[in-house]
């Protein structure tokens, strides 16, 4: 009696897996989402469709990983002593070479997510859920600290405050979002609808 193998599941390198990403992400910026194909993707990096699907599934959650991927370690670590502090800590992790090239990722994907459900289903689950965990635990210790009151409305809308600035100052402004903008902006109006002095 012979014993079979179970399938083993292959195992992609940390450098093999960045360079996936990041063909992944220069593709996006030249044709698009819905231009993007798992088969451009095998062709650019090389690789099986077999072995992408195996590994991330299909398109929407591949996508959503090469862009999680340009992302900077997690912000709920960061703690400065002050919410003011945390936020600045936060937006000075990227340069704004690296802001500007997320913002236009952004812009290439905002129609998609919305046209597709798959996207938009895995864009919440990879990218923006734990984001906003992340910034729970950033504002829960601002609360207990007491610089901001519990019952403080403006506490529901703080991933909104940010995420809206940085995606439309291209929109409004015809800039791109760096950290001087985000750091004003910050200062002028998510502290202050906090209730926190930003000095």
């Amino acid at each position: 009696m012979t014993e079979t193998a179970a399938p083993r599941r292959s195992r992609i390198t940390p450098e093999r897996e960045a360079e996936l990403y990041a063909a992944v992400l220069d593709l996006l910026r030249e044709v698009g989402y819905d231009a993007l194909t798992m088969d451009a993707v095998a062709a650019r990096t090389r690789s099986s469709k077999a072995t992408l699907y195996r590994q991330w599934g299909g398109k929407p959650e591949l996508v959503v990983k090469a862009m999680r991927s340009q992302q900077p370690g997690g912000i709920a670590d960061i703690d400065t002593g002050s919410l003011r502090g945390d936020l600045h800590a936060i937006i000075m992790r990227e340069d704004d070479c690296a802001m500007e090239q997320n913002a236009a990722l952004m812009r290439a994907l905002s129609m998609a997510i919305q046209a597709n459900g798959d996207l938009r289903q895995a864009f919440k689950e990879l990218l923006v859920e734990p984001e906003v965990v992340e910034f729970s635990r950033i504002l829960r210790r601002a609360i207990d600290r007491g610089e901001v009151r519990s019952d403080n409305p403006a506490l529901s809308y703080m991933v909104h405050m940010l995420v809206g600035a940085f995606a439309t100052r291209t929109l409004i402004d015809d800039l791109p979002p760096t950290r001087e903008f985000l750091a004003s902006y910050i200062d002028a109006v998510v502290l202050p609808a906090l209730g926190v002095s930003p000095r």
